[in-house]
């Protein structure tokens, strides 16, 4: 991979490993191309890394991502503030290992969209209630604040907060969990996490998505005049580049 870009936290600390990167990898033979990156360098945390993939979601077959912790939660980075020359090293000495996790593909009527960890259907107005299907088979019907729909790798984001099962790197399975549901005698749903392959394709069914909002990602859009979402895993991928191995309980023990 001879073409890196860049894509920093707006910080003076990410600005200024961005700038060492820049100088360091152009003196060593690398090309700066921020515009067809074979490799693209992610300085920050996982907030930066979320908007590097959206900013090139349309050449994600084309690159690989390797990311650099200089912020609060680095779940997906593999160097720190304080390894940028040895990450230096290892892009101009060492061949990575290609590791590839699909994406989260969103259907709402038209329009398709893309995320990383999750999808989230919320509404904090009123109560939401949703009719849910998985695989065309009508599966419950929900009422409360919303639905979130997680991968493997967003199993430690919002659907961690939400008191979701943490999936081990490797197993790529949604997740569909509950945000707030209402259980009573009258109203009654699933109420716990549901694991399933990933093959399934939910589905979300409203007569009013009115207040509601769909939050991809750091994304977020307005539901008012979509009557179903369709969820499932796409074909489309991110490729992350792999110079050094770190375990997944090393990862998730930094976590908390």
């Amino acid at each position: 991979m001879k073409k890196f870009g860049i894509v920093a936290k707006k910080d003076e600390s990410s600005i200024q490993i961005e700038q060492h990167l820049k100088e360091q990898l152009t003196e060593k033979g690398l090309v700066y191309d921020k515009t067809n990156p074979e490799l693209i360098l992610c300085v920050g945390g996982d907030g930066t890394f979320l908007y590097a993939v959206h900013k090139y979601l349309d050449i994600l077959e084309n690159c690989c991502f390797l990311a650099i912790h200089t912020g609060t939660l680095g779940f997906f980075t593999d160097y720190t503030v304080d390894e940028v020359n040895e990450c230096i090293f290892d892009i101009v000495n060492k061949n990575p290992v290609i590791r590839s996790v699909p994406l989260l593909q969103i259907s709402c009527g038209k329009e398709v969209y893309y995320a990383v960890n999750e999808m989230r259907i919320e509404n904090v107005v009123r109560t939401q209630l949703l009719n849910v299907k998985i695989d065309g088979v009508p599966f419950e019907t929900f009422r409360g604040t919303g639905m979130c729909v997680s991968t493997q790798a967003g199993s430690t984001a919002y659907n961690r907060s939400l008191k979701g099962a943490v999936i081990e790197e490797g197993l790529n399975l949604l997740q569909l969990h509950e945000i707030t549901g209402i259980h009573h005698h009258k109203y009654r749903s699933l109420g716990v996490p549901y694991i399933m392959n990933p093959k399934r394709r939910i589905e979300f069914f409203s007569d009013d998505f009115s207040d509601a909002i769909l939050c991809y990602d750091q994304k977020h859009m307005t539901l008012d005049h979509v009557k179903n979402i369709e969820v499932s895993l796409s074909k489309k991928e991110i490729h992350f580049a792999k110079y050094r191995n770190i375990d997944y309980l090393e990862r998730l023990r930094d976590l908390y």
